[in-house]
């Protein structure tokens, strides 16, 4: 009985299997296609092998490009996890506050991304801008167009501003999920609020932040939106990361080949940290 609704349980998914293999599978097979030919038109394309690999794994612009995007990912990660986590310790955790406090954290994340671009643009002119006529005013040579520097750390606070509510709102769920019961003991033993943190709260949200930093990690590694419109990948290549590399290459330059055999490339890079993710929550569920 039990193998025979197993069976009809394979049945339900099937559609959504073959959705999926539709909608996904079948464009990653003609990117892999693409990859390993080298197209001038319709119908006339050679076959090349994995030359657009070698190409693309060889070509100091992109090696440049995934530095960039290495650290930019980075200092995502070290500024919003933490800054997530402290905000969501200070959240009202009862009363009328709290449905505010959560509206108001989830505004950014429901502004568009290029709409994101054009807010940060006009509030970050050096001429007109709020921030930027602030800190010039106060001795700061600031002016994201020209230095490739302010760019960079604009482009940076701009993802702050953007997506730390997102660690906030998971922080804080996983805060809600703790028993009362710890707290509990916790004063019945005079624990200190550093204790409470580090015994805890920070042990029961592993689970959620180890999501927060895999979520934090995609978002951010195929960011494109954004620093396209405030600083259209300048000044120079400062803030051009690959996905934007792979856009100009694809679309501006109709690289097809080197352009599928790059955003193989990326695909694989995305799909191996998210694998380590995984195999980091499956170890920390077994320990558990």
């Amino acid at each position: 009985m039990e193998k025979r609704e197993y069976q009809w349980a394979w049945l339900m998914v099937l559609p959504v299997v073959l959705v999926v293999a539709f909608s996904a599978i079948m464009p990653l097979m003609t990117v892999v296609n693409y990859s390993l030919q080298d197209i001038f038109g319709p119908n006339s394309r050679f076959f090349v092998g994995t030359a657009w690999f070698t190409e693309v794994l060889r070509d100091p612009a992109l090696h440049g490009a995934l530095i960039r995007q290495l650290l930019f990912s980075a200092a995502v990660l070290l500024i919003q996890i933490p800054l997530g986590v402290g905000l969501a310790l200070c959240l009202p955790k009862k009363g009328p506050w709290v449905s505010v406090s959560l509206v108001l954290l989830a505004l950014p994340l429901l502004v568009p991304w290029n709409v994101v671009g054009t807010i940060w643009q006009v509030f970050s002119r050096p001429d007109v801008g709020f921030a930027g006529v602030i800190l010039n005013s106060i001795g700061f040579d600031y002016n994201y167009t020209g230095d490739s520097l302010d760019a960079w750390l604009t482009v940076l606070v701009m993802d702050v501003w953007h997506w730390t509510s997102l660690v906030i709102l998971l922080c804080y769920a996983g805060l809600q999920a703790i028993p009362d019961a710890f707290y509990q003991a916790a004063r019945i033993d005079g624990a200190s609020r550093w204790a409470v943190f580090r015994f805890i709260e920070l042990p029961k949200l592993k689970g959620v932040l180890l999501i927060a930093i895999l979520l934090r990690f995609i978002f951010s590694f195929r960011i494109y939106a954004e620093p396209f419109v405030l600083t259209g990948g300048g000044p120079g290549n400062a803030t051009t990361f690959l996905s934007q590399s792979l856009t100009t290459m694809a679309v501006g330059q109709f690289d097809l080949g080197p352009a599928a055999a790059f955003s193989l490339v990326y695909f694989l890079i995305i799909l191996l940290f998210s694998y380590v993710f995984y195999l980091t929550i499956l170890n920390m569920d077994r320990e558990g």
